[in-house]
């Protein structure tokens, strides 16, 4: 527990050692994006896919802090053959229009890993790289902390319930708005301490009406050390509906 309890240290004290930074801030603002596409199919085939996400972003003065839920049940033939859950926040204090220190956790639910559950924790410093006219880039490092609970079969297999490690976090997000209707996003994420967990997502996003966007998205997930029988790389394309408030 001890690893634990200072990665959560450090979340906590990373913010608060700049909060006498002088930064001019601005209005506060609560906003967020709505997710959602789904596929039912019966007769032949009985299929059904569901995936949800709830993005939500709300700053106030020099604190801008992101919520995220995320969900992704398919089952074909009444057998499920994906299901992940996602839960994280991360609060950025910002110095500037360019740099930032932040602190992030996630907790996940994916049993199709062989893990029952796994949560992260990184503080860090992230600067804008770049900045254009339509389109930005954003880099984020900083320490971390990996927990991962083994389900049941693997701990019988393996003679032991959990794996954790110290990581080096990076993150890099990319965003260029390609007109008045549509943007292009890129983010990618990478944890490695005994092994390298990294995920990527590119997106297109094109207005249809108003607030409703249509989302096309590709997610890439990597595991360099992955669990007997277990597949180091999945991927998921999605097409949703989203709403922006």
């Amino acid at each position: 527990m001890k690893p634990t309890l200072i990665a959560i240290a450090t979340l906590l004290a990373a913010p608060s050692a700049f909060a006498d930074t002088e930064f001019v801030p601005g209005d506060a603002t609560f906003g967020g994006d709505a997710e959602l596409g789904a596929t039912m199919t019966t007769g032949n085939t009985d299929t059904t896919s569901v995936k949800g996400r709830l993005d939500l972003k709300h700053e106030l003065g020099n604190w801008e802090n992101e919520y995220v839920l995320e969900g992704l049940y398919k089952e074909d033939t009444n057998e499920v053959t994906a299901k992940r859950y996602l839960g994280s926040v991360q609060g950025n204090y910002r110095f500037t229009d360019h740099s930032y220190t932040f602190a992030t956790g996630a907790y996940e639910v994916d049993p199709f890993t062989g893990y029952d559950f796994k949560y992260n924790a990184a503080a860090g410093y992230g600067y804008r790289l770049y900045q254009g006219a339509n389109s930005f880039l954003d880099a984020e490092i900083g320490p971390g902390y990996q927990y991962q609970r083994l389900d049941s079969e693997q701990q019988a297999e393996l003679g032991y319930t959990s794996e954790s490690s110290w990581v080096a976090h990076g993150v890099l997000n990319y965003s260029l708005k390609i007109s008045k209707t549509s943007k292009f996003k890129q983010t990618f994420t990478a944890d490695y301490g005994d092994k390298l967990d990294a995920r990527s997502e590119t997106s297109v996003t094109a207005n249809i009406v108003g607030a409703l966007s249509m989302k096309f998205a590709v997610v890439v997930r990597y595991n360099s050390d992955p669990l007997q029988d277990i597949k180091s790389t999945d991927t998921e394309t999605n097409m949703t509906l989203l709403y922006s408030f």
